[in-house]
Parts: structure tokens; C-alpha cells; sequence
């Protein structure tokens, strides 16, 4: 069978990800681009006896490589050279969406243009000439909805022919004095580029024009490439002054124009009628409205954790009653030994409580892609970008905050979208204070033993307390560490969609599949040496004070007897639970040798309501995980930042654990 590979670009939010499920199905698998923690998602589909490998590029607006995502599209385009590039357009912003097209032509790709959200164009009663626009680029045009997955056949299709007969030459007249240049610094590359370089010559010259650095440290290695960059240096400066105006923004404003031209010949829209607002306007109108935004976000997050808490509640409670069942015939078939309590008190117990908080996890992740999909997210950025930059804050900062109620490492690795390296690091430093989904179990445990009747509504009390002290902490740093202007938010909002079942479904298994394997893996490995350190020495009663842990506990214990909980099993929950926060309840659930059913009778003779609820504070707020503690290194290449996320993150978790404990002592709580 033929082998072929594509890939897919587009802007954030032009339905890239529906159509790489759309062409992909779940033969997806997902791992890191060489050399970085950003996220690289694969898939293959086969169409007629060619077997297609899909790569999905990370979303960017161009290829001028500011950000990370954008030097990774821009490096794979250029060095795997894949046979056919897919640009994935939002028809309904055709100028801005373009722009990133116009540049792949220049590259040389092999360009095939999805122009999606047709069925928005026409709901605004446009037309768009799909052949002229076809004829103009000189590349395969096809319109589609991927929502609704019209149109992927016809895509497939173009993918195959594209693929059949190869790119054909672009170029956009940037005028006399600008191509005279250009011709000559063309010819010096083709001199002197060797197979390094398999692009187009002109698009570099191009690039050497807009100063782009990594243009010129590729170039730097040809021969003669030290005297080509001098020379396009000094062209440029040359240019300038003809101009009147920096090149780059020339060169920008000219590809504009180019698209402005190509969007009148192409599109068609109503005469004489004034543009009705569209129903997203009319939404936005209610919940990105100053007053009520806020208010609103806060109020569907609270919708949110009910649902997590009510609906997940009776499913959780099956999974128990079957790891319950599970130890119980482990035990009657196994008899009283090591083996038997190995299975049964450690393995079972352990990782059976942390599993049954699956359903909760699932109708979380759920809930955030269905808010991600139908483009709610998005909103609840620019909704809190006015209260963060009151405070100092980046409002596009409040992004990879929210992908950590997730997980913290996503989250933390999405900073990188972020163009100044101080609201990177600042970001980075206040996100692990966002409730990631493994810390989900210990809340529904504590909640729903000590607060049943109002259990969504602490955990939702939980996650606002997260975003309130990443907010604090933020503007602590800021001032201490980062002082400046912050730059305003600029972002662009999708318009609402209806997210298919499809999209939203994949979302949740991927995340709740990274769940169940962290759980046979990180979870099952910390429980089985909590099982070891509880019969430690030999001869000892299980998981006693007398124990290996149990020394270890009654160390640790007096440093959390201000906050409420003393005993020496808390402290040892909390210690395991920087391996994965999902290990905290896996600890107390091998301690006591119970599965959640049996943590929900022996916790209330340890905690009081006021201690639990300084507990779960504690455990939202102490040190980060290990993983999350590796990717704030990598991602700040610094030492000294990473010891900073974690001692400030254990000194707020514990001052803020005794606080409530003791403030809510001195009124009888």
C-alpha cells in the first residue's frame, strides 16, 4: 500500500482540530515534537489504497517564528517537507485567515486551501466563488463544514490529487524596487544553497528582508552565507529609507493587500443591507458584557462541579462496591499472607480508590471540551483580561490557566504562546495554583464525607480559591520580579459552535485515558511502596504507627498539627501525594486498607468538617507534582525559577491551611 504524509495548518480556531478528527478518527496517537514538551498529534486514515499519515500542526496565524508553535510548523514544513499541506480557513474570516496560506505558497508547498464554516457564510448570506478563488491561488480549493463532517470526502480527494501533480510557482508582486532586490539576492542564495535548504530561494531572500533570525542562522552555514546576510542587511537599510517605512511592515501590508483584492473577486455579500448581527453577537452581547461577564463565567464553573459531583456521584459508587468485592475475594482466595495483603490492601485498595473517581473525571473533561468546542473558553479569557490587568496581569495569561483545571502540565506548557518571556515565566509560576482534575478525587472524597448536601459547591469553592491565589500571587511577583507595561490583549473570538459528540468525546478519552494510565503506572508504583514502607519492619502490625511509614508520618505530622490534621497518616498522603496529587487518596486508601466506601467512614474519626476542609485547601495548594516540577525546568531552563514554584507554592499551601483552620476555630466553626 502506498504511503503518503500530510499535515494541517491554520489559525487558532478555524476548526482544525474537528477536521483532524474528521479525517483521523481515533487512529490518533499523541507524543512531543523533538526537543520540546509541545504537544504533537498524528493519525492515518487509508483513501483508495494509500495509507495517509496526518500531522497536526500547532495552530498559528503565520510563519514568522516569534513564538515556539510557530518555529515548530515553520521547522516541519521545511525539513520533513510533507506532500501535501492542508490550510485549514475560517470562511467567514477569509483576509485574516489567508494570510498564512499566502505565506505557505511562498515556501513552495503544496497547498490544498479547507474552507471551512461554510455554513456560516451562509447564514450571512454571502457567496464566495470557490473555483475563481481555486484559479487565482493556483491550488485546490474545497469548501466543507466540519462540524457537520460535509465536505471530507471532496477533501480526501483534493489531498490525493494535490499530492499527484505537485506545487506550482507563487509569487506576489511587492513592486519595482522591492523585486529588484529581491532578484539579486535570489541569485546569490541559488549560487551557493546546498541540500540543507530545500526551499525556495525567493521566500528566503524574503525572510532576509523581514530580519528574520532563524533565516539567517540557517544561511550563516552555506558557503559565502555570512557575506549574503550582510549584503541583504545592507539592501534592506537601503530599502528603508526609499520606502519610507520598515520593510517588514512593507512587505506585511503588501500580502494584505494582495488578499484584500482576492476577497473582492471571490466573495459576494448582500448590497444596500446593513450586516445583521450574527446569533455569536448576540451571545456575546450578554457574556462578555462588563458587569455580567464575570458573574457568568463563575456561575457555568459552579454548573460545572455540581454536575461533576451529582452526576458522577452514583457511577463512582458501582466502581466501589467492585474494588470493595475485589479485595474481599482476593483475600477469602488468597488467605491471610503478604501476596494477599500486597493485592488486596495495597494494590487494590490504593489504586481502586483512585479510580473510582473516574466518572467524576470523565463528565469534567466533558464539560471543558464541550465549553472549549462551542468557543466559551475563549470568551472567558477576554472576559477576565479586564480584572487581570487591573492587577498587573496578562489577560491572555488567564488561557493556559484554565487548560490547568485539566492538568497543570498542558497548562503550563501553553505559556509559550505567550510573546514576552516575563509573562511566560509569570504565568508559569502562578499555574500549578490552578485545580488540575487529579486533585478532583481528594475533593469529591472530603467533600462528599464532610459537606454531602453542598459537595459541588465546596469543590467549586476549591477551584476559586486556586484561580483567587494564582491571581495574588501573580501580582506579588509581577511587582517584585516583573515590573513593566503589560501589554493589552489582542485575541480573536471564535464564533459560538454546537461542538460535535465526536470532537467532545475524543477530547475526554484522551485526557481520561491519560488518567487510567497515570493510575496503572505513577499511582500503582506509589502505593506499592506505601504497601512496603506500612509492613516494614517484618513482624510489625500493617500500616501502624510502629511501620517504616509510620516513622516517617510522626516526623512529618507536627508541621500539620497547626492546620488541623496532626496525625501522621495526613502527613503521609500529603508527602506521597508530590508524586501525583491522585496519590493522596490512594495512600489513605492503603493505610486503612479500604476502598472510598470505607474512607468515607474512617476519615470523620480523624478530620472534623473545619480540618477537611483545611486539608483539600492544603492539598490544592502544596508543592506541585514531580511531572509539573520537570516541565516548569524545562520550560524555564532555570533552577532558581523552579525552586521558587515550589517553596512559595508549600509556604502559601500550609500559611493558607493553618489560616482557615485557625480563623474558623476562633468562630466555632
Amino acid at each position: 500500500m502506498d504511503k503518503m504524509v500530510i499535515c494541517l495548518g491554520g489559525n487558532p480556531n478555524a476548526g482544525k482540530t474537528t477536521v483532524f478528527n474528521n479525517l483521523t478518527g481515533a487512529h490518533q496517537k499523541v507524543g512531543n515534537w523533538p526537543g520540546v514538551t509541545v504537544e504533537k498529534k498524528e493519525g492515518e486514515f487509508v483513501y483508495q489504497q494509500k495509507k495517509i499519515r496526518v500531522v497536526d500542526l500547532p495552530g498559528t496565524y503565520s510563519l514568522t517564528a516569534y513564538s515556539i508553535d510557530e518555529r515548530i510548523a515553520r521547522d516541519f514544513l521545511i525539513r520533513d517537507h510533507p506532500d501535501v499541506t492542508v490550510v485549514i480557513v475560517d470562511a467567514t474570516n477569509l483576509e485574516r485567515n489567508l494570510y498564512l496560506a499566502i505565506e505557505l505558497l511562498e515556501l513552495g508547498a503544496n497547498v490544498v486551501i479547507d474552507l471551512n464554516m461554510m455554513d456560516m457564510v451562509r447564514q450571512k448570506g454571502w457567496q464566495i466563488d470557490v473555483n475563481k478563488l481555486s484559479q487565482l491561488l493556483g491550488v485546490p480549493v474545497v469548501p466543507t463544514i466540519a462540524s457537520k463532517s460535509e465536505g471530507m470526502e471532496q477533501l480526501k480527494q483534493a489531498i490525493l490529487t494535490a499530492a499527484t501533480k505537485g506545487s506550482l510557482p507563487f509569487k506576489i508582486d511587492y513592486g519595482a524596487d522591492v523585486e529588484k532586490v529581491l532578484d539579486e539576492i535570489t541569485v546569490l542564495i541559488n549560487q551557493h544553497k546546498d541540500g540543507s535548504l530545500n526551499v525556495s530561494a525567493r521566500w528566503l531572500a524574503i525572510k532576509l528582508l523581514e530580519n528574520d533570525t532563524q533565516v539567517k542562522n540557517w544561511l550563516q552555514n552555506l558557503t559565502r552565507g555570512r557575506e549574503i546576510i550582510t549584503k541583504a542587511t545592507s539592501m534592506s537599510q537601503a530599502l528603508q529609507q526609499k520606502l519610507g517605512e520598515d520593510v517588514e511592515t512593507y512587505l506585511i501590508e503588501r500580502r494584505y493587500g494582495f488578499i484584500s483584492g482576492l476577497v473582492k473577486e471571490c466573495v459576494q455579500k448582500p448590497m444596500g443591507v446593513e450586516e445583521k448581527l450574527t446569533l455569536s453577537d448576540k451571545i456575546d452581547k450578554i457574556v462578555i458584557n462588563r458587569w455580567l461577564g464575570i458573574p457568568l463565567f463563575f456561575f457555568f464553573m459552579w454548573i460545572t462541579f455540581k454536575l461533576v459531583f451529582n452526576v458522577g456521584a452514583p457511577f463512582a459508587d458501582y466502581i466501589d462496591s467492585a474494588f470493595g468485592w475485589l479485595g474481599e475475594t482476593t483475600k477469602h482466595l488468597l488467605g491471610e499472607n503478604w501476596l494477599s495483603s500486597l493485592i488486596s490492601d495495597g494494590i487494590i485498595a490504593g489504586v481502586g480508590g483512585v479510580l473510582v473517581f473516574l466518572p467524576n473525571i470523565i463528565i469534567l473533561f466533558l464539560a471543558i471540551g464541550f465549553l472549549e468546542d462551542c468557543g466559551y473558553m475563549a470568551r472567558a479569557a477576554f472576559v477576565m483580561d479586564r480584572f487581570m490587568h487591573a492587577l498587573g496581569l496578562h489577560g491572555k495569561s488567564f488561557i493556559p490557566m484554565i487548560l490547568g483545571f485539566g492538568c497543570n502540565i498542558p497548562g503550563i506548557m501553553a505559556c509559550r504562546t505567550l510573546e514576552s518571556r516575563k509573562d511566560r515565566l509569570l504565568t508559569i509560576l502562578i499555574n500549578p495554583f490552578m485545580s488540575c482534575s487529579a486533585r478532583l478525587p481528594i475533593y469529591v472524597l472530603f467533600a462528599g464525607t464532610f459537606f454531602p448536601k453542598h459537595a459541588g459547591t465546596v469543590i467549586f469553592i476549591m477551584y476559586a480559591l486556586g484561580v483567587v491565589v494564582a491571581i495574588l500571587t501573580g501580582l506579588l511577583f509581577k511587582n517584585l520580579f516583573f515590573k513593566g507595561e503589560v501589554a493589552p490583549l489582542i485575541m480573536e473570538l471564535p464564533p459560538y459552535r454546537l461542538p460535535t459528540l465526536k470532537s467532545v468525546l475524543l477530547h475526554m478519552w484522551e485526557r481520561s485515558f491519560m488518567f487510567v494510565k497515570k493510575a496503572g503506572t505513577i499511582i500503582a508504583t506509589g502505593v506499592v511502596l506505601v504497601w512496603f514502607l506500612s509492613s516494614m519492619p517484618p513482624g510489625v502490625e500493617y500500616a501502624s504507627g510502629q511501620s517504616w511509614i509510620g516513622h516517617l508520618g510522626k516526623f512529618f505530622a507536627p508541621f500539620f498539627k497547626p492546620a488541623g490534621f496532626g496525625f501522621w497518616q495526613a502527613a503521609v498522603a500529603l508527602i506521597f501525594g508530590i508524586l501525583a496529587k491522585e496519590v493522596v487518596v490512594g495512600t489513605l486508601g492503603t493505610l486503612y486498607g479500604v476502598e472510598e466506601e470505607g474512607l468515607n467512614k474512617v476519615l470523620p474519626t480523624y478530620f472534623s468538617k473545619l480540618s477537611a476542609f483545611s486539608f483539600m485547601v492544603m492539598s490544592l495548594l502544596y508543592i506541585p507534582c514531580i511531572a509539573s516540577i520537570g516541565v516548569i525546568k524545562q520550560e524555564t531552563n532555570s533552577w532558581k525559577w523552579t525552586a521558587l514554584a515550589v517553596g512559595w507554592s508549600l509556604f502559601v499551601g500550609w500559611t493558607m491551611a493553618v489560616l482557615f483552620y485557625q480563623i474558623g476555630r476562633i468562630f466555632g466553626a
